[in-house]
């Protein structure tokens, strides 16, 4: 599986990509305008992404704009959220509001930091993906 993990901070987008290595093949942008170019060009290629791994609170365009784009752009090619690319939040903002407004913005998953193997690995699972190998 193809994973694409956007966040501007360098220790936290090493992290969750260490924490990401045993599911797939794992990319990265350092902000969402970068994310949403690779999604697109991976789409191109016809090698789209499985899973973005998307930080809120980045500069420029943030995560919640990438998450409503990317949604945008699948709807315009007629494919349903559900049928899209799964799409987790990985933040800090653990208020509620936060959290609703993003599912409300159709994500799959929301996992708040600090990160950790098994809050991950259990958000990875509930939205149906194996560890890479299995």
């Amino acid at each position: 599986m193809k994973i694409l993990v956007a966040e501007d901070d360098y220790v936290s987008r090493r992290l969750l990509m260490k924490l990401l290595e045993g599911w797939g093949e794992v990319d990265f942008a350092v902000d969402g305008t970068e994310a949403l170019g690779k999604f697109r060009g991976a789409r191109k290629l016809n090698e789209p992404y499985a899973l973005l791994c998307l930080d809120i609170m980045m500069p420029g365009m943030d995560g919640r704009e990438v998450l409503r784009e990317i949604r945008t752009i699948e709807e315009e090619e007629g494919i349903s959220a559900i049928n899209g690319v799964k799409i987790m939040m990985v933040t800090a903002l653990s208020a509620y509001d936060n959290i609703a407004q993003a599912f409300r913005d159709q994500c799959d998953g929301y996992v708040t930091k600090p990160l950790n193997a098994e809050k991950l690995d259990s958000t990875l699972a509930t939205l149906g993906f194996e560890r890479a190998g299995k």
